[in-house]
Formats: C-alpha cells, structure tokens, sequence
C-alpha cells in the first residue's frame, strides 16, 4: 500500500464561500487533489484517470492534513482511502490507463 499525503491550507480559497462560519473543503477539491496525489505516485502524469466510485464519509476543514493510502491491482483498479487523525473521510476506486501517443 503506498502513501501520499495533502494539507489544505488554513486560507484555502475553494473553503472561503463554501461555508461561511463553517468552512470545508469541497468534495470536488478533494477527490481532485486525491487523484493527482495517487497519479503523481505511480508517475502517471501521462495517463487518464477515470474515478470509478467516491464515498465522502466526513467533512474535510481548512488545514486539515489528509493521509491518501492507495493500492493497484494487476488490472489497473485502485482503491484509495483519505484520512485526516486517522478518521476515514473519503473512499473511492479508480483506472487509470495511459494516453495514446501520437503518430
């Protein structure tokens, strides 16, 4: 199982108007910034990613530190798991296969 991790910071402007008293990371952010952590890991800047599924368990808060554990299996299916102080707040699957080159 390899690791990756993000820290969304205190100022993070997606978490400004999303909510006011009450900031979170958006769902989106999230899952977007978990897929290139986990691309970048397996050196796939050159590949698409297509997520398969995404569980958002617990809200995400501006500077939260968030531990991405990911694994891949021989068909190219990675299930990945977001944790911030070891509570579980995203779960997902996704492909990802190489871009075509050009000829």
């Amino acid at each position: 199982m390899a690791t990756a991790e993000r820290v969304f910071p205190v100022d993070h402007p997606a978490a400004l108007g999303h909510f006011p008293g009450n900031p979170i990371i958006p769902g989106a952010v999230l899952l977007s910034e978990t897929a290139q952590a986990i691309a970048a890991g397996l050196d796939s800047v050159s590949a698409l990613c297509q997520v398969r599924s995404a569980k958002f368990l617990h809200p995400v808060r501006p500077g939260d530190r968030v531990l991405i554990r990911y694994s891949r299996d021989d068909r190219g299916e990675i299930r990945f798991t977001c944790a911030v102080e070891g509570k579980p707040v995203l779960v997902g699957q996704m492909a990802c296969s190489a871009l075509p080159t050009a000829k």
